[in-house]
């Protein structure tokens, strides 16, 4: 039983075989394109090809060919040959001014107990003074670090 039927456009066959034949194109495209040229059940494809012998011949899973028909059949010919870009927007912690408050606070003197500040202890310090409503040690790590300022620095003398 067959899910996802491909049919292809005299014109999209066309460009599907541009990209197979000739210019700079990254590897996955040239191979989706040559999945959807041999997949092609259309009025245009004079020869139809087994998913079998696509797998075999590209040396690719089966599964590669179902997920570039489902591709297709749901979302176009432009998302199967380049994909889509991601969707999940971050927000960032650490701004200008956070930034100072935590190069102040990582100069100053440690907490009393301790010989020098640790990145978990400026994490757990910059909530509590509510600089930030949580941050995690990477992050401060990452502010830290693109600042050139070193924690470690100072212990060789």
């Amino acid at each position: 039983m067959k899910i996802y039927i491909v049919t292809l456009t005299e014109s999209e066959r066309e460009e599907l075989n541009g990209i197979t034949r000739k210019g700079k194109h990254k590897s996955q495209k040239v191979l989706n394109a040559l999945i959807l040229l041999n997949c092609d059940e259309g009025n245009f494809q004079q020869t139809r090809s087994k998913n079998e012998d696509i797998a075999r011949i590209l040396q690719i899973s089966m599964r590669k060919i179902d997920r570039v028909k489902k591709t297709f059949v749901k979302n176009g010919l432009e998302v199967t040959l380049n994909g889509t870009r991601g969707q999940r927007e971050y927000k960032r912690v650490a701004d200008g001014d956070f930034e100072a408050h935590l190069i102040a606070l990582s100069c100053s003197e440690p907490p009393a107990g301790f010989a020098r500040w640790s990145l978990r202890l400026l994490a757990d310090k910059v909530v509590e003074l509510q600089y930030v409503e949580k941050i995690s040690h990477e992050t401060i790590r990452r502010v830290l670090k693109k600042t050139k300022l070193s924690l470690g620095a100072s212990r060789g003398g």
